[in-house]
């Protein structure tokens, strides 16, 4: 293995991420571990060269403070306790506490600053063959950045015993299924089944319009094409998964309570019977991007916007029909290129149109219509926990305008929407 490590083990502390961003920031990888991590289990992770028994406000579990296993402190590499069992606390000055990681990483651990990508892939490439040998696996490729990354990072790995289903739903962007081909089937010679179920997805959700409901109605049909597609396949014995570092923090853990659930933490059901293979589980989402161009993906699949997992089905209100999914796509195109043109394009955090089912009389060409409405949503933050309106220039807006009613079929208003979060949300459902 190329990268020294530094093991962050949790002890109670809300601040792991960030102690484990600035070691990065040093050029030394680290990872972050359960407090009760076992003998074999350190043992298992490569060039440990040190580890930060990091505690805080969440010591206490179940009415019991807890404390590292006898494996860490028998393991005889330099421990630096903080906030843990009467040890001082961070220093509140980013500079002092930064001081204080760089004399224990570098002078005390004696690690090398070698963490980088190139590193990071080539450490991932070496475990993930030790880990599959010379068995298959397979990975649900929706197009999004993560599971893009992954799916890059495997074939560099193992090549043709990886597997790749893309499950066409009929709810991506413009262009996204013809880009999925393009890049893994074609550019990179992956094993690539690709599965038109626009049809079956769009017949399912007739009718349906409450957003709940179709997030359920897309997720259980996309496990079950996703399942009939698997069993065809013989000896499949990994399943990969695009799960990345905050996934896991907002899962929850031992010490720190859940967020929200993400699908892919926490295992996979009993009747499924692979094991996972998650090569970016350890990584921050612009970590994973900065993963992704050093493995050749292109720009606009590596800095894609920000996608519900329910795609444009959430952005279609009301009952989904296809001239009116139709108007989202095209519409959401448009706005996406002239971003693009007018330099926005990683300036603003996320951006789209969604198109409601209630009409509204217009004109064009001197004839009446009775069409929809496009909303325009454009927002920064964060955390995402709250949003503030982007501001877009209005000559910008003018243009985008000009061009939807005029190309997209349908419509006849372009509004934008003023709300910040709270109180609206992000997305438009």
């Amino acid at each position: 293995m190329k990268q020294d490590m530094i093991l962050i083990l949790d002890l109670g502390s809300e601040e792991n991420p960030k102690i484990a961003r600035e070691i990065r920031a040093l050029g030394v990888y680290t990872e972050i571990n359960a407090h009760d991590i076992t003998a074999a289990e350190l043992a298992a992770l490569p060039n440990v060269k040190g580890i930060i028994l990091n505690g805080g406000p969440n010591r206490v579990v179940d009415g019991v403070e807890i404390d590292a296993s006898e494996a860490v402190y028998d393991a005889g590499l330099p421990i630096l306790s903080v906030d843990h069992k009467g040890s001082p606390a961070w220093p509140a000055d980013d500079e002092a506490r930064k001081e204080v990681l760089s004399q224990f990483v570098f002078d005390e651990c004696k690690a090398e600053a070698n963490w980088n990508m190139e590193n990071f892939i080539n450490d991932q490439v070496e475990l993930v063959r030790r880990q599959v040998g010379d068995k298959k696996v397979l990975l649900a490729l929706s197009g999004g950045v993560d599971s893009s990354v992954v799916a890059a990072l495997l074939i560099k790995a193992i090549g043709k015993q990886l597997t790749c289903v893309h499950v066409n739903h009929g709810l991506l962007r413009k262009g996204e299924p013809e880009q999925v081909v393009e890049v893994f089937r074609n550019q990179m010679d992956a094993n690539l089944v690709y599965v038109d179920a626009v049809d079956r997805f769009l017949d399912k959700l007739e009718g349906v319009e409450e957003p709940e409901q179709k997030r359920k109605i897309i997720g259980a049909e996309f496990i079950r094409v996703f399942e009939e597609e698997a069993r065809k396949l013989e000896g499949i014995k990994f399943l990969a998964q695009g799960t990345i570092y905050p996934d896991i923090i907002e899962s929850g853990t031992k010490t720190v309570k859940a967020v929200k659930s993400h699908h892919n933490v926490g295992g996979l059901p009993e009747d499924l019977d692979f094991e996972l293979v998650e090569p970016l589980k350890m990584l921050f989402k612009d970590e994973v991007r900065a993963c992704g161009v050093a493995l050749g993906l292109p720009d606009d699949m590596v800095y894609r916007q920000p996608f519900p997992g329910p795609g444009l089905g959430v952005r279609c209100l009301g009952a989904i029909t296809r001239d009116r999914l139709e108007a989202v796509r095209e519409s959401d195109a448009i706005l996406r290129e002239e971003f693009a043109a007018a330099g926005l394009e990683g300036k603003v955090w996320q951006y789209f149109t969604a198109v409601p089912e209630f009409k509204s009389v217009g004109v064009r060409d001197n004839v009446r219509t009775y069409d929809w409405p496009v909303i325009i949503r454009a927002v920064n933050t964060v955390d995402a926990m709250t949003a503030e309106v982007a501001d877009i220039p209005f000559a910008l807006l003018q243009k985008i305008t000009a061009r939807i009613t005029a190309e997209v079929k349908g419509i006849n208003r372009v509004l934008f929407d003023l709300t910040p979060k709270p109180t609206g949300t992000i997305e438009w459902e």
